[in-house]
């Protein structure tokens, strides 16, 4: 009996360490292939990618959404807190508003996933439904000091600015992609299109 205890004893940490390494690999996987193809991806293809069943996965991780959630940080809400951050040290209002558009389609350009979370596709995962709430509430901060500067017209409001945002989200990722070169030159015409009086004189 005690030999028996003691072989049980040395298995369970390599027991551990093996399911440690899947989950691991499970993450790595998840991370390149939401990278390049957005939350939508099916995980098949992610266990096949990471060398493991598709089981392992929701013995890991409960599923799709809790996946999502154990990457979404790495994947999207470090670089978008990032840009809000670097967007809110801009002195200048009509700055601060033509630098954020632009670095948030930058982002939705780069990073499909991106585009997932702002369509709130998993609205179950409170980890995704919180970076929206956090990108809304500074929508509503950049609009309403671009208003009173006058840096943008006065009929914009935080809502067109999200619609602007996620019809962006929804171009992306169920039309064709547009060169890099035609999606740029629109970023400006959006810009031009919200200006105020102050920004254009």
């Amino acid at each position: 009996m005690r030999t028996v205890m003691i072989m049980a004893g040395a298995a369970e940490p390599r027991l551990r360490a093996d399911a440690k390494r899947n989950a691991e690999q499970v993450r790595s996987a998840a991370i390149g292939a939401f990278r390049a193809r957005g939350l939508t991806v099916p995980l098949d293809e992610v266990a096949k990618a990471a060398g493991v069943s598709k089981a392992t996965i929701f013995n890991r991780f409960g599923g799709r959404v809790g996946l999502i959630e154990a990457v979404v940080e790495e994947l999207v809400a470090t670089e978008l807190f990032r840009i809000i951050d670097r967007t809110r040290s801009v002195p200048d209002a009509g700055e601060r508003i033509a630098q954020y558009l632009t670095a948030i389609r930058d982002l939705q350009y780069r990073r499909p996933a991106v585009n997932d979370v702002l369509l709130q596709e998993y609205p179950h995962s409170r980890q995704l439904m919180e970076i929206c709430r956090t990108a809304g509430e500074f929508n509503e901060e950049l609009i309403a000091a671009g208003r009173e500067s006058g840096a943008l017209r006065p009929d914009v409001t935080a809502d067109d600015l999200h619609a602007l945002v996620v019809d962006n989200a929804l171009a992306l990722k169920h039309g064709t992609r547009p060169h890099r070169d035609d999606y740029e030159r629109r970023t400006t015409f959006l810009l031009d299109g919200i200006r105020g009086r102050r920004a254009d004189s």
